[in-house]
């Protein structure tokens, strides 16, 4: 890469950081990108599955096809990092890093566009809410295959902790499946010194917090990984009355489908016998997100392939992360591969997901 395009990405990428959006909020992130690529002279298709934006890029006498996917969201995150590209946005910030996969691929469009060595088809695949928004998905069911055909998609997450420059390439598993935990404890309300006359949902909520947690320590494989937890309790407006409900959000990771559905069945069972204790009634639902992010064979040792080529440090040997990633329903779909790209340490509050 030359230092003319190398500046012109720094200053891309700090425009994008300095100028967040939210999940199913990418409008003017999207209009950014095709703007940028009508400056390589490369063809897109924008408004594909919401805000997504999808490049193409072809050449030659092959009939092969490849996609290279970034996300383009941010969080709900007030920044703190102090930089002088920092969020614009109060309470936005791009603290997973999606606007430096967003300026990335827009760099290997300006470079396979300058590359005359290669010949095939290439969708740039610029995917909106992937932080929950379920833009993967909104783009495949508008066609996204169908309409940019493409044999196999890559893409990859930056990587806070890893060494910069290293890239980490999983045999399987990379990133969990993950649900929501929604868990609504009915009993009875009444004055807080006549407990006897209510059935507590906070009391019964206490329990269920601390039995949830027996499920992976005992329900669960040791030699499997699964992640129970409860963020967000909600009961009660006033000190001196038992409210009639408690309202329980979490969620749930797995890294295979078998494990998955054991601790959605633990949930459940375990809510049952705490209704049954307490003379409550209680409601679980368990919504499915992403399935496991896994590489399949042939991608994962491709893309191991081409980071031996480009002359990088290559990990094969760091375990897979219990966080979810969109990225997984493409996989659903064709094989392909995600790895891991470090950019250098994680102290001081640069892991992903901090404000600073």
């Amino acid at each position: 890469m030359d230092k003319i395009l190398h500046d012109r990405l720094t200053a891309w990428r700090r425009h994008l950081h300095a100028s967040p959006e939210l999940t199913l909020h990418e409008e003017e992130t999207s209009a950014f990108v095709q703007a940028r690529l009508a400056e390589l002279g490369i063809p897109f298709a924008a408004g594909i599955g919401g805000h997504g934006v999808v490049a193409t890029l072809s050449r030659g006498e092959s009939n092969r096809s490849v996609g290279l996917r970034a996300d383009m969201d941010a969080l709900p995150i007030q920044e703190a990092s102090g930089v002088p590209h920092a969020s614009s946005r109060p309470g936005v910030m791009h603290a997973c890093g999606h606007d430096g996969h967003t300026t990335s691929l827009l760099g290997a469009a300006a470079l396979l566009a300058a590359d005359t060595a290669w010949s095939g088809t290439v969708q740039l695949v610029f995917q909106p809410a992937e932080e929950g928004g379920g833009g993967a998905r909104s783009m495949i069911a508008d066609g996204l295959f169908e309409r940019f055909p493409m044999e196999r998609i890559f893409g990859y997450h930056n990587w806070p902790g890893l060494e910069a420059g290293t890239v980490a390439v999983h045999d399987g598993p990379v990133m969990a499946s993950g649900n929501r935990i929604l868990i609504t404890v009915t009993g009875h309300s009444g004055h807080a010194a006549l407990p006897h006359m209510t059935r507590d949902p906070m009391v019964a909520s206490a329990h269920l917090l601390l039995a949830l947690q027996s499920i992976v320590s005992r329900s669960i494989d040791p030699l499997d990984s699964a992640v129970v937890t409860i963020a967000m309790m909600q009961a009660g407006s006033a000190a001196n009355q038992i409210p009639d409900q408690a309202i329980m959000r979490g969620t749930m990771r797995a890294l295979r489908p078998e494990v998955r559905e054991q601790v959605e069945q633990a949930i459940q069972r375990i809510a049952e016998g705490v209704a049954r204790s307490f003379d409550v009634s209680i409601d679980v639902e368990t919504p499915r997100g992403n399935p496991v992010t896994a590489n399949t064979p042939a991608e994962r040792d491709l893309a191991a392939g081409a980071v031996q080529v480009a002359g990088l440090p290559l990990r094969r040997d760091l375990a897979p992360a219990m966080t979810g990633e969109d990225f997984a329903w493409f996989l659903e779909h064709r094989p392909g591969a995600f790895v891991w790209i470090g950019n250098g340490p994680a102290d001081g509050g640069r892991e992903l997901h901090n404000a600073h």
